[in-house]
Parts: structure tokens; sequence; C-alpha cells
């Protein structure tokens, strides 16, 4: 059997996998477009998803599995997939522990004045009147109750705030929200939130999801972090709630188009911190990415059952 990885490990990994699996090749390239004439016979492809086209589908002929080393996999070409019939699976609850650390950290510097008294020192300003306040007794939405979702109420939960969720259904398994609401209830959550937090994928239902008016909904003084998808809010809404100071900041992490241009408004904006698609990065990611491979390889290849780690359902996209 032939794996193609369009990542390139670090070489304990690659040495872990070349020496466990001696009865399989693997082959380590930079991207799809370095695997060469490869792509036509082999089986299993490992990628972040994103340099995945139909015109890889139709050149790999043998192609049965797709390990998304992410849990982003909404430019992968579904309808050929489907056809095919090929496994696709994810990386799906790899991101929680640095995303959510990520979140607190963000919550933490707005409510603590962090950046202000970065500000001070550089100015050699002592100034002890800042309005430091608490995450203790704020309520924290989340919009989404994953893996990520969970991990960021259950450290939530320990700053003691209140922890509402919003998923499809309404319904989670976890101890660490307090109350749980669906989509359509979305508008009676937000005028009570403190902090709003999107750990959204991107879907059809949550395209555009959040408008002008949902901000408008929002406390004055709120914080609003994106470390879902960018195309949640279009950027016109973006530009409008900062220009309009609407709420208090808020924290882009995603961007409908990326990367930034640096002619792009948004980096003006006071109210606005931009980071570069970087919640989820941690030295461990490509380690925990490839423990969930190895999972599904030991399956994949003894077709010993259809209990996959992160199985997506090809015709719904997730």
């Amino acid at each position: 059997m032939k794996v193609v990885s369009a990542i390139y490990p670090p070489g304990e990994i690659r040495k872990r996998l070349i020496e466990s699996y001696k009865e399989h090749e693997f082959h380590f390239c930079k991207g799809i477009k370095n695997a060469g004439s490869v792509i036509k016979d082999m089986d299993v492809l490992i990628t972040y998803g994103e340099d995945v086209d139909e015109e890889t589908i139709d050149q790999a002929l043998r192609l049965k599995w797709i390990s998304v080393m992410s849990a982003g996999i909404e430019k992968l070409p579904f309808e050929k997939i489907r056809e095919r019939n090929i496994l696709v699976t994810n990386a799906r609850g790899i991101h929680a522990i640095p995303m959510a650390e990520y979140a607190m950290g963000m919550m933490l510097s707005y409510i603590k004045q962090f950046p202000i008294m970065a500000e001070n020192k550089d100015k050699r300003i002592w100034d002890k009147r800042l309005p430091f306040g608490e995450l203790n007794g704020k309520n924290l939405l989340i919009l989404g109750t994953g893996a990520i979702g969970e991990e960021i109420a259950r450290l939530g939960k320990a700053f003691r705030m209140k922890t509402i969720g919003m998923n499809r259904s309404g319904v989670s398994a976890s101890s660490y929200f307090d109350d749980i609401i669906t989509m359509s209830q979305i508008e009676d959550a937000l005028p009570n939130a403190d902090f709003i937090i999107s750990v959204l994928p991107s879907t059809s239902e949550t395209k555009d999801l959040l408008k002008y008016k949902h901000f408008e909904m929002m406390k004055n003084i709120a914080m609003f972090i994106n470390i879902g998808r960018g195309d949640l809010i279009k950027e016109d809404t973006i530009h409008e709630v900062l220009e309009n100071q609407v709420i208090g900041h808020m924290v882009l992490d995603v961007f409908p188009n990326e990367p930034l241009n640096e002619d792009n408004k948004l980096w003006l904006y006071p109210n606005l911190t931009i980071t570069p698609h970087i919640s989820s990065v941690s030295k461990n990611y490509l380690p925990r990415a490839f423990d969930i491979f190895e999972q599904n390889f030991q399956r994949f290849v003894n077709h010993k059952d259809d209990n996959y780690v992160n199985k997506i359902d090809v015709g719904k996209g997730y």
C-alpha cells in the first residue's frame, strides 16, 4: 500500500511510520503538487486539505482514503470524493488545547488591560487607575460545542464563568456548559453575553451567520472572538461594527479572505486584535494529528472495522 503525505513532518514521525509499517510505502513531500507520479498509485493521502482539487482526485486512480490533518475540510472536492466513495477523516479535536488557551489568553488580556499596560510601560506611565475586571461571574457564550468549545467551557468554569453553548440540536452531554441553546435562540443569548467566542465550522448554515444586527444586540463592552472560520461574518459587516464601535473589542484569528492584505483597513482599528490564523498552532500539533492517523491506519490496513476516528460524512461535508 502506498501512502503519500503532502505534509513533511519532523524526522521522528517519518522514522516511526516507516519502521512501524515496513510492508507499506510512505512518500513524504511538501504539498501534493510535489508528489510527482506517485499520485496515480497512492492508496492513502495525508494532507491539510487545502491542496486537494478535482484534478488530484482524477489522477489518483487508486485513492481510497484522505486523512486531513486539520479540522477544516471545506475546500475538498466533495462531489468527486463522493462519486469515488473515498473515505475522509480529519483531525478534529487536536486543536482543543491550544485554541482554548488562546481564547482564555485573549479574554484575560482584555479584562486585565494587558495591552494598555504594555503601552504605558513604553511611555513610562504609572497608572494604577485602570479599570480592571474579572472573568469571575461573566457570561461566556460559545458558538460551537465540539471538542474546542467544550475545552473553552471547561477553562471558563475554572474561572467561575457562566458558560452557555450553542449548537444545532440544543443538546450536549458535557457538564461544562451551564446551558445549551440552538442556533435559532442566539438572539436571546447575545444581550447577556460578556464574551462571545465562535469555534463554528464552515457550513451552509454558518456562512454569514452573524449580521450587523447581532453585534448591535451585544453589550457595548462585550468582546467577540472568532477562531472558527472566517466566512461566519462578511468583511463589510466587520468594518461596520468596528467603525461604529458597537462592542468593546473584537479578536479575529480568521478572515473571509486570507492572508489579510497589507492595505486592508482592518489593520487600523484599535478595537480589533488581529492574529494570522494561528490559534491552533502548537509544537504538539503534528504529533497529535499523526497519532490519530496511526489509529485509523491500523484499522484501514487490517480492515478491522468502520469505526474510524473523526470519520467525515461526505454527503454532509462534516
